[in-house]
């Protein structure tokens, strides 16, 4: 990973010194995107080219065309610079939020909104789809944008913003996973935080209870600053709701979840907690949500010499990929006589109100537990073509990460997924496994915007479409 410049965040340094490095940063993102260019317009027609990153939160396993050229993006992993008083940041597009977050912190702002794992990279949440307990108010990462700079397939280098030339761009962008150019340089808004978040933790026992609560404690015009929720069973759900203090409550305890503790437990035991703000942000990544139990990472015993270096998602995303390559859990399954697995990986968004009938539907047919529940509505009037939510519609995010055995059918409960979601008025997030038809694919995700736009970006076909790429494995 390249050296992350953290402009500014010495602020005895003086603003002559910030501008300084800023402008030096600059020169070095200009002198890395010339040679990054160069290099796409090197690679000869018809070869296939990927940007080479160090790590992924998409779930499509294999797939990848050998002969991919990679090019080469560790110049382009950094913050160009943070501006306190304008509460903006350009930043590289293979930026992580944790070093993104790492440079804002010092200035008292955070991004709009930070996805859960510290790998997701700003450019992947823009051009995928991010998520987090701040969505509610603020939408989804890509709506905080303000520009980009994006390498577009037919090798040009656009500047796409909301009302220039380039706006088509600008509004497809968001859940074209790449397929119509690599954002290599954003222009972001910040939100100012305070110190710690203090956490009250509801406890309901129905789905309608847990619903009713998750809507009224989301309201944008509300006074929560962080929402979010977890499912353990049908009849045990928690709504989170968060606050920025400027000092814990007299006589609390602040925690910390990157040692022994494990987060998602806490909600079961403490109705009221506090965490610093980075800690906050980073509740999820230690135990990637409640994933480490797969790899034993929650057992006391393995906890206290499992390295806490490494009690991160992008080491739990490893193992299961290198699992998923060798298939060496389900081959241990066939050896022991049990079922193999399907893995059931999903993020889906259903509108407020029919969440109950979902989890219904969910626990019955599925039953995976725990559940992750994020609600979020777009900021404004704008809509984003190629993932059509209504604006001032709000609806919930619904997480799983699992596997369940197989059935007669081997993919059925992700198909299942995929049926329910449509009935219940929903969407499906593309980072993981994708079974509609091209037909419904492309009826789902707004087929004639996305080609009118590609088009434009990539009249030689240079780089696969969206359904080849998140349907065919390219």
């Amino acid at each position: 990973m390249g050296t992350i410049e953290r402009v500014g965040t010495r602020p005895e340094a003086g603003a002559e010194a910030g501008s300084e490095a800023a402008s030096a940063a600059r020169r070095r993102h200009d002198a890395t995107v010339a040679g990054l260019l160069r290099a796409y317009r090197s690679v000869p027609a018809g070869t296939p080219v990927r940007l080479g990153k160090r790590t992924s939160n998409l779930f499509r396993f294999g797939g990848r065309a050998a002969e991919s050229v990679l090019l080469d993006t560790s110049g382009l992993t950094g913050v160009i610079e943070v501006d306190g008083a304008a509460r903006t940041a350009d930043v590289q597009g293979m930026c992580t939020y944790e070093d993104l977050v790492a440079a804002t912190l010092p200035h008292g702002l955070m991004p709009l909104v930070v996805p859960q794992l510290k790998t997701i990279t700003l450019g992947g949440a823009v051009t995928g789809l991010g998520i987090e307990s701040t969505s509610f108010r603020h939408g989804l990462p890509h709506e905080s944008v303000l520009e980009m700079d994006v390498l577009t397939p037919a090798g040009e280098l656009v500047t796409a913003a909301p009302d220039n030339e380039h706006a088509d761009l600008y509004a497809a962008f968001a859940n074209s996973y790449g397929t119509l150019g690599y954002a290599l340089r954003l222009r972001i808004e910040l939100l100012p935080v305070k110190p710690y978040v203090r956490l009250t933790h509801h406890r309901f026992r129905t789905a309608e209870e847990a619903t009713a609560a998750l809507a009224e404690f989301s309201r944008p015009d509300g006074p929560a600053d962080f929402v979010d929720g977890t499912v353990f069973s049908a009849d045990e759900h928690y709504v989170s709701v968060g606050h920025f203090v400027d000092t814990p409550t007299p006589g609390a305890q602040v925690s910390d979840y990157t040692g022994m503790d494990v987060y998602y437990r806490s909600l079961q035991r403490r109705p009221v907690d506090h965490l610093t703000v980075h800690d906050y942000l980073w509740r999820w990544d230690t135990d990637w949500f409640w994933c480490s139990r797969a790899f034993g990472v929650q057992v006391p015993a393995v906890r206290r010499v499992w390295p806490k270096r490494y009690r991160r998602s992008d080491v739990y995303r490893r193992l299961v990929a290198l699992d998923q390559r060798y298939q060496a859990s389900n081959a241990v399954r066939r050896a022991l006589g049990r079922p193999e697995e399907e893995m059931v990986v999903q993020d889906v968004e259903i509108p407020t109100p029919r969440l109950p009938e979902f989890l219904a539907a969910f626990h019955e047919h599925v039953g995976i537990a725990p559940v992750w529940l994020c609600p979020l509505q777009l900021r404004g009037e704008r809509t984003w073509p190629l993932y059509p939510m209504e604006p001032h519609t709000p609806y919930v995010n619904v997480g799983f990460w699992s596997s369940v055995p197989v059935g007669a059918d081997r993919e059925e409960h992700n198909r299942f997924v995929e049926k329910l979601v449509a009935d219940l008025d929903g969407h499906k997030s593309l980072y993981s496994t994708v079974h509609y038809g091209e037909t419904e694919f492309w009826e789902r995700y707004n087929g004639p915007a996305y080609r009118a736009v590609k088009e434009r970006y990539d009249p030689a076909g240079r780089v696969p479409d969206l359904y080849t790429k998140v349907g065919g494995g390219a």
